[in-house]
């Protein structure tokens, strides 16, 4: 499994901003924008970015626990 995937990240409409927002909290608070597609393709993007940058100054990447319901039942 890719380290990215262990991570839990989604996309939703919030009426607050009037645009959809994409998260990751284990890692970033999130990204947002007009197309709900192009926003989750920023966020895996934004979140390798991150995850590249913690491996590289050697430090250890949070451990994943935002998990889907499913998983928490």
């Amino acid at each position: 499994m890719k380290t990215i995937d262990q991570y839990h990240k989604w996309v939703e409409w919030s009426e607050e901003d009037a645009a959809y927002i994409g998260r990751c909290p284990d890692l970033i608070t999130g990204i947002h924008g007009d197309d709900p597609v192009a926003v989750y393709r920023d966020l895996c993007r934004t979140l390798q970015e991150v995850i590249d940058h913690y491996e590289s100054q050697g430090r250890d990447l949070p451990t994943p626990r935002t998990r889907p319901m499913q998983d928490v039942a």
